[in-house]
């Protein structure tokens, strides 16, 4: 977290499934939005964390199936790993934590007396985290039950239901609540403390996030009646907490702007960016402009014009260079000229460009070095090249907008472009 400077000036703690990830909505929108909205306005300044009840290896299988960003922090297994940055350090001091007053051998051999239980995937069993599968009707008696047991053994242990079909027994200090108020506690004694924190879920088990004080927190629209009852009973008088109209990744969008936390408009939404003046101009809102309208370019949702190309051009320097994933060198303004005959190449199809984890670090007085990483979805294949461009202000100051001087691109281990000549930027 050593990337900020100062404090985060929104943290956003999301739940993934049905929450940030709407496994209905097969083109993605809430969520590209959402990455688009992300990665313009706050990856530069705040912290993205997702709190997911899954495994670290189901967690990486969503990632290869959705167009998710990277957090800067991953709490899985229901709150009991934490882990940080793309390369998922994981946190010691939790771990610590957790193993007081906690004995999973005890905790496996007195479930398995009951015949109610069926054990989830040996993915899903973890060091603090024992998951089984229950029938709805029948949730409720054995937990009870199983709480006595646990209690008579001398245990100290928390069993959440969720989803309706879910069972886990995590130790009881562990769970998404604690994981959070950890983080928190660890932040303050930092002195790096975010000044607002957001959190999202949809079921049960997001239900400890809301209880922390202070934060901000949405139910989605399509919250389930476990999550929706729980807030009738314990927060219905709390302003701080809000249940969306909308659905998963748009419900959060949407709560960012009914708590003012900052700008809630997704670049994505934006049909012409010459009409569109950004209150506070930064590198970050450059990279994902100039993809957007790549990608609404190759789909034929901006006009087939020269006037846009020439604008693009105008961004470039006119000495620019392009270095291609293939190590080919090229002119800025020859590949811009090079989009000419790809208009509308991808229209009626499945094409979507994104951005992740944009971080710009100033070089001079007017220049950027910008680091991200660059996704092409295109049908069932995805692209991707790790990318560094350089670019710097046009005046005095960024508000008079950015000019590209480099780009220079590498495939993505496991994500090369099988023909070359198809990728374009």
């Amino acid at each position: 977290m050593d990337r900020l400077k100062a404090p985060a000036r929104l943290m956003i703690v999301s739940d993934l499934d049905h929450t940030m990830v709407d496994h209905h909505d097969t083109e993605n929108l809430s969520l590209l939005r959402f990455n688009s909205l992300w990665e313009a306005n706050y990856r530069h300044d705040s912290l993205l964390v997702f709190s997911t009840g899954r495994s670290p290896t189901l967690y990486k299988e969503l990632r290869k199936e959705k167009p998710m960003l990277t957090p800067d922090i991953t709490i899985m297994s229901v709150g009991t790993e934490i882990t940080y940055g793309n390369s998922m350090v994981p946190d010691d001091g939790w771990v610590e934590v957790l193993n007081k007053k906690w004995d999973r051998n005890v905790v496996k051999e007195e479930a398995s007396k009951f015949s109610e239980l069926k054990l989830q995937a040996e993915t899903e069993q973890r060091p603090h985290k024992v998951s089984f599968y229950v029938e709805k009707d029948k949730a409720q008696a054995v937990t009870k039950a199983l709480s006595e047991v646990y209690e008579k053994r001398g245990l100290d242990v928390k069993i959440i239901y969720s989803g309706g079909m879910d069972l886990d027994i995590l130790p009881q200090g562990a769970g998404k609540g604690q994981a959070l108020a950890y983080l928190l506690k660890k932040f303050k004694t930092e002195g790096s403390s975010p000044v607002n924190t957001l959190v999202c879920g949809d079921s049960g088990n997001d239900a400890e996030l809301f209880s922390i004080p202070e934060v901000y927190g949405v139910m989605v629209s399509n919250a389930q009646e476990e999550l929706l009852q729980w807030h009738a009973e314990n927060a219905k008088g709390n302003t701080r907490i809000i249940h969306a109209t909308e659905r998963c990744a748009a419900g959060i969008i949407q709560a960012i702007g009914h708590f003012k936390l900052g700008p809630n408009l997704p670049p994505r939404d934006i049909a012409d960016f010459s009409d569109y003046k950004l209150e506070n101009p930064n590198p970050g809102h450059e990279v994902v402009k100039f993809f957007l309208f790549y990608e609404k370019w190759r789909r034929a949702e901006v006009e087939n014009s020269a006037v846009y190309l020439a604008s693009l051009k105008a961004d470039c320097c006119p000495s620019g260079t392009f270095v291609h994933p293939s190590g080919v060198e090229q002119s800025l303004p020859e590949c811009i000229n090079g989009l000419r005959s790809s208009y509308g190449d991808k229209q009626g199809k499945q094409f979507r460009v994104w951005v992740d984890g944009v971080l710009a670090t100033q070089v001079g007085s007017d220049t950027w070095l910008v680091k991200f990483d660059k996704w092409e979805l295109s049908g069932e294949e995805r692209h991707a090249t790790k990318t560094t461009a350089v670019i710097s202000s046009k005046g005095s100051d960024v508000s008079y907008g950015f000019t590209w001087i480099r780009v220079h691109q590498t495939w993505y281990k496991g994500y090369e472009g099988k023909d070359d000549t198809t990728w374009h930027f």
